[in-house]
């Protein structure tokens, strides 16, 4: 967990997302949630590996996003899970986005949760799957920068 002095901590980073997507913008969006479930966060108790947003009237809701359960709350003011939680974006940002999400093949997934001057944010992508020759050809391609690099560093 990365800590700086403007007060940018991420809690949970969704590798997988940019494995098995291809990423074609991003969008910082603050997130609806209750207290316990803030407390959950900031103990770093969040995975996002399923996660997925949906565009309902005229609004964009997280689904499918673990935050484990606060244990130091009393269980009738703990939150649920897997609830959907809804994402905070200017309303022109959300019209752009239903545009683009009626194309075909394109979805939005959650990249990363963190917490910025106290407040929980969310960067979501407009993201398109990857077939499984693009993921094949850009672990081929990583793995060449990589073996370069490496080259490159021995020169030195």
């Amino acid at each position: 967990m990365a800590d700086s002095s403007d007060g940018y901590k991420i809690v949970s980073d969704n590798r997988q997302a940019r494995h098995e997507y291809e990423i074609l913008e991003t969008y910082e969006a603050g997130l609806e949630l209750m207290g316990s479930e803030v407390k959950s966060i900031r103990q770093g108790r969040v995975n996002l590996r399923d996660g997925y947003a949906l565009i309902k009237d005229g609004e964009l809701w997280l689904h499918n996003i673990h935050i484990s359960p606060y244990t130091m709350t009393n269980k009738a003011y703990n939150h649920e899970a897997k609830r959907a939680r809804k994402l905070l974006l200017h309303r022109d940002e959300i019209r752009k986005l239903i545009g683009k999400v009626e194309q075909k093949g394109l979805t939005l997934v959650p990249l990363k949760l963190y917490l910025q001057r106290g407040w929980v944010k969310a960067t979501i992508a407009l993201a398109k799957g990857k077939k499984l020759h693009d993921k094949r050809e850009s672990l081929k391609r990583k793995q060449e920068s990589r073996e370069t690099a490496r080259a490159l560093s021995g020169r030195d």
